[in-house]
């Protein structure tokens, strides 16, 4: 319904706003030395109203993690007929490149979050959480279709981890120094080359 739609851009929009000024308020002072009720001041909301949209202060700066999840479930969900759950994943991450999102890991801006993230160690213990998260997430909606649990499991963690290899890959050359235009570039090949292994093994790699 239309007002319904409404509503829920509002609520995005709220969202987001407050997540923005959160992020300004950490990257001026410092996640630890930031209070929720600061935030929910410059945000013009109250205390509650940051919580029911963050159930935890670290979700504040990493906050798309549950955009994230949402995204990944659909990613999954909405593949059409007779595309493979590695294929459509691969399609969507060359997307996220395309379209520069945060999730590419191959922005500007990285540095100033990283210095932020890496100076909290609650945030560095949420970022992992978050990890073990979207893989808790990837092996329910998997076993929508696949009752084999251990199956389902495995596929997981590796879904998981090629994600999360990719992005580290990406954020690890832009913290080095490396040309952001340059490092977009090269994630075409990175992000194939990941997917390559996922969807055809490693098989002998290694043997001496």
């Amino acid at each position: 319904m239309p007002e319904q739609g409404l509503r829920e851009r509002k609520k995005q929009a709220t969202r987001r706003r407050i997540a923005d000024v959160a992020t300004a308020l950490f990257a001026a002072r410092g996640f630890d030395n930031v209070t929720v009720a600061e935030v929910a001041e410059a945000a013009n909301v109250s205390k509650m109203t940051v919580f029911n949209y963050f159930p935890r202060k670290e979700d504040l700066f990493l906050d798309r993690h549950a955009d994230r999840i949402a995204a990944l479930e659909e990613v999954v969900r909405e593949r059409p007929e007779g595309t493979s759950v590695v294929e459509a994943m691969r399609r969507h991450h060359h997307e996220l490149l395309a379209a520069r999102h945060p999730l590419s890991g191959a922005i500007e801006g990285v540095v100033g979050f990283w210095q932020v993230l890496r100076s909290s160690p609650a945030l560095v213990q949420r970022m992992h959480e978050q990890g073990r998260e979207i893989e808790d997430a990837l092996a329910a909606v998997l076993a929508e279709e696949d009752p084999d649990a251990t199956r389902t499991r495995v596929v997981a963690g590796l879904l998981t981890a090629v994600i999360g290899s990719v992005f580290g890959i990406a954020v690890s050359r832009i913290l080095d120094g490396d040309d952001v235009e340059e490092v977009r570039r090269d994630q075409v090949g990175v992000l194939d080359r990941a997917f390559d292994l996922l969807e055809h093994g490693v098989g002998g790699y290694g043997r001496r």
